[in-house]
């Protein structure tokens, strides 16, 4: 029987309008659907075969459907926006993620005018791969402790990338270890003997003829991750410097620059921009959650109504599981998750548009809210998908731990967003201090934006809960929606 036709009759609201308010717009729905179709039907995008290739085989295989992939967007002409929900769909942990994701984004924020017109048409135009380097094997949150050095010389006008130590070994970015042509990579600088702060240079890492390293670059792959699948068919690499040589003009230097005589020049951009990078991928961290939660709930959904156990009376139909109240309450807050998760991306990424504008205008007075609002909702965001999603693999029972039902990849490729772009305890005790100092201030700064409830704290904590029933009420509050899911 067709359990799922005959809940969706149950519908009681209309499914159309759920769908482009889940997009945000019809015109976005009808572009991600057009899109998912074009995925769907394509047999070089088909996964069935993922669980029985090797590491190596996994690897070939992703390369082919992002070399695919990209064929279609230039041979069907796609526009920006239509290229990027194809590469969602097609839904490979590859290269192409740090890519677009990371490598072009930061040189967008530190580059100056001159250095973005000489590298982003070559990375936009694929002709040179990039990845961001910036976790080492002994640092990763702690970016002011990585050990990475690049050394000016001003005999020559070039910088001397090295890695001093085994722990200053660049250590887990995607597409570094076997694909990636350039990087992005964080070092110290140090000029004239001083140590002037963590900064990024563009670096060649091999050749473009063809793709060996390049003099004094050990460069591979760190080798097999967690899971079946998941993050194995990316090449996280390692990268080692020994003395190596590039042009002082490969430094990013909008926040800085260092002068041919070796002088430091400091900006009017703050040095925080040096961070902007890793608040826009947060922000698009926090979209990604609502995505993987909502595919998880959506498996245990369908199987909880597929699904028949006890209840059977005089021989009819067993009970459907998604009926009792206990895989209800289970079930139903990871779903009123999963749509406030996409609701709050969705303000979270006009926040960051806003900040960015703002960036451009050289004004930076919201930047350390963004920090504050980027952490925070990545830490919450990522700690409770993966939970949700270990959850819907109990709630569909032992078969929700076959890799067939899809769950325990999709934990597998999901659980790294706790830990990547930053520690999720480390991100909250860093809200925690910027909340602490907006408190610190109220007496003669009034606080602004996410924070403006603060300036009512006095009234606030006068106000008694005025709940008079005894039903579950499950409210998610952000500053576009609220979202509010009865459980009776």
């Amino acid at each position: 029987m067709d359990y799922l036709s005959d809940e969706r009759k149950k519908s009681d609201f209309d499914v159309e309008a759920m769908k482009v308010a889940w997009a945000g717009s019809i015109q976005e729905f009808q572009l991600s659907d057009r899109m998912a179709k074009l995925v769907a039907n394509d047999p070089v995008f088909e996964k069935f075969t993922r669980p029985m290739l090797g590491r190596k085989e996994l690897l070939k295989n992703t390369l082919r459907k992002s070399a695919h992939a990209w064929k279609l967007i230039i041979d069907l002409r796609l526009s920006e926006e239509e290229a990027k929900w194809l590469r969602l769909y097609v839904d490979e942990p590859a290269y192409t993620d740090l890519h677009w994701g990371m490598f072009i984004p930061a040189i967008e924020g530190q580059g100056t005018e001159e250095q973005k017109k000489k590298w982003l048409p070559l990375a936009k135009k694929m002709q040179i791969i990039g990845c961001y380097a910036q976790t080492e094997l002994g640092h990763g949150s702690n970016v002011q402790g990585l050990e990475t050095t690049a050394t000016f010389d001003t005999r020559t006008d070039e910088f001397i990338m090295h890695s001093p130590t085994l722990t200053s070994s660049k250590w887990w970015p995607g597409g570094l270890g076997k694909l990636s042509t350039h990087a992005v990579v964080y070092a110290r600088l140090i000029v004239g003997g001083q140590f002037h702060g963590v900064h990024g240079f563009i670096v060649q890492l091999r050749s473009l003829e063809d793709h060996s390293p390049l003099p004094g670059i050990t460069v591979g792959d760190i080798g097999l991750k967690f899971g079946n699948g998941a993050y194995n068919t990316m090449d996280n690499g390692v990268l080692r410097f020994d003395h190596v040589r590039i042009p002082r003009n490969q430094m990013l230097m909008r926040v800085s620059q260092v002068t041919k005589e070796g002088k430091i020049m400091q900006s009017d951009v703050p040095r925080q921009l040096i961070y902007g990078t890793m608040v826009y991928v947060r922000q698009t961290i926090v979209a990604d959650a609502s995505k993987a939660l909502s595919r998880a709930v959506c498996i245990a959904t369908r199987y909880s109504a597929v699904r028949r156990q006890f209840g059977s009376r005089d021989g009819g139909p067993e009970t459907q599981v998604i009926d009792y109240k206990t895989q209800q309450s289970r079930l139903f807050p990871l779903l009123a998750s999963a749509y406030a998760f996409r609701f709050v991306s969705e303000w979270l990424k006009s926040l960051y548009l806003d900040v960015k504008q703002r960036l451009e205008a050289n004004e930076f007075s919201t930047l350390p809210e963004a920090h504050a609002c980027t952490a925070g909702l990545k830490s919450l965001t990522t700690t409770a998908t993966a939970d949700g999603i270990e959850e819907c693999r109990k709630l569909c029972g032992g078969h929700g731990y076959l890799v067939s039902s899809g769950l325990p990849e999709l934990f597998a490729v999901y659980i790294p967003a706790c830990t990547y772009e930053g520690d999720n305890v480390v991100l909250m005790l860093q809200v925690a201090r910027f909340l602490v100092k907006t408190v610190s201030e109220l007496g003669h700064k009034k606080p602004v934006g996410t924070t403006a409830y603060m300036g009512r704290v006095a009234s606030l904590m006068q106000k008694n809960s005025a709940v008079q029933t005894g039903k579950l009420i499950f409210m998610i509050k952000t500053q576009t929606c609220f979202l509010y899911v009865t459980n009776q």
